[in-house]
């Protein structure tokens, strides 16, 4: 695709964002009304956006956080995507699937796509809800498109214990650059990469519930 065709997706995807933005914001803020800390440090270009994950509606309350300005793709689990009509709608909002269990090339090249386009893109580096008390391995999905996009990593924390008609907690965290040298990160590298991102957005959360 070239420039122009690339704006104009861009342009038909925030269209739709927009409208269930628009749609879904207002029964949102009532029932589950947002505090946001760290707004000030969303960037303006491409960015790997990545929060802890405890409820099914945690990428509400990031979408939600990040306010309309800022338009997010997001990584969600292929089962969501089959829903008829809701998948539909996702999709055309900059939704994508990724099939957990298989190495789900064409999620990776979208992902990749979209932070080349100089979007922002949304997923949960534990790759799946963690209850309190549990422990789940960070997963190297954000750390790898972060590193081969050269974008930032941004840590975010939602407050776990949700409450309803109270103000939730939402903390953005600053956009950093993972270090390593230049080159593609092992495995290894990658994993460290991935549990010093989720050590960040721990730490942000500190004092908060």
């Amino acid at each position: 695709m070239n420039s122009e065709e690339i704006e104009h997706t861009r342009a038909r995807l925030n269209r739709m964002y927009h409208l269930l933005y628009a749609i879904i914001w207002p029964f949102f803020n009532l029932v589950r009304p947002l505090r946001v800390v760290g707004r000030e440090h969303i960037p303006d270009g491409p960015a790997v956006i990545c929060p802890n994950h405890t409820t099914a509606g945690d990428p509400f309350y990031v979408v939600f956080a990040f306010g309309r300005h800022y338009p997010l793709r997001a990584m969600a689990k292929v089962q969501i995507m089959r829903v008829p009509v809701i998948g539909w709608l996702l999709s055309k909002a900059g939704v994508f699937g990724v099939d957990r269990g298989a190495a789900d090339m064409h999620a990776v090249k979208t992902a990749l796509k979209y932070l080349k386009w100089g979007d922002k893109l949304l997923m949960f580096p534990e790759g799946t809800r963690v209850h309190e008390g549990e422990h789940v391995e960070a997963k190297t999905g954000a750390a790898l498109f972060a590193t081969r996009a050269g974008v930032p990593l941004l840590p975010v924390y939602i407050q776990s214990k949700k409450k309803w008609f109270r103000r939730n907690t939402v903390v953005i965290g600053a956009p950093y650059m993972p270090a390593y040298e230049g080159r593609k990160p092992t495995a290894e590298e990658l994993q460290a990469i991935a549990h010093d991102l989720m050590d960040r957005v721990h730490r942000l959360g500190e004092g908060v519930e």
